[in-house]
């Protein structure tokens, strides 16, 4: 399993994802404006794809260092990319 670089702050970031989420929660249990609580569920979609881009970069860079640095053939380029296109649907 590959090192993930600056855990802490993506995990922090996580934290704050997760109180956005019972945010919209309790807003929808106390039946708050339906356009309020959308804007905060777009937020907390903006918050998880920005986690997602982190560690996409990360990954992406681990796996051009392994490929060149071991000159590995092109199935770790093609499990990148499969990754990439399955992250970006």
């Amino acid at each position: 399993m590959e090192e993930i670089k600056k855990v802490e702050p993506i995990i922090n970031r996580l934290r704050r994802i997760e109180g956005q989420i019972k945010g919209i929660q309790k807003m929808v249990n106390e039946e708050k404006y339906c356009g309020d609580i959308l804007t905060q569920i777009a937020a907390a979609r903006a918050a998880l794809n920005k986690v997602g881009g982190l560690i996409l970069e990360n990954h992406t860079k681990n796996c051009l260092k392994n490929y060149l640095e071991n000159k590995e053939d092109d199935t770790t380029l093609d499990e990148l990319i499969d990754t990439m296109i399955r992250y970006t649907k």
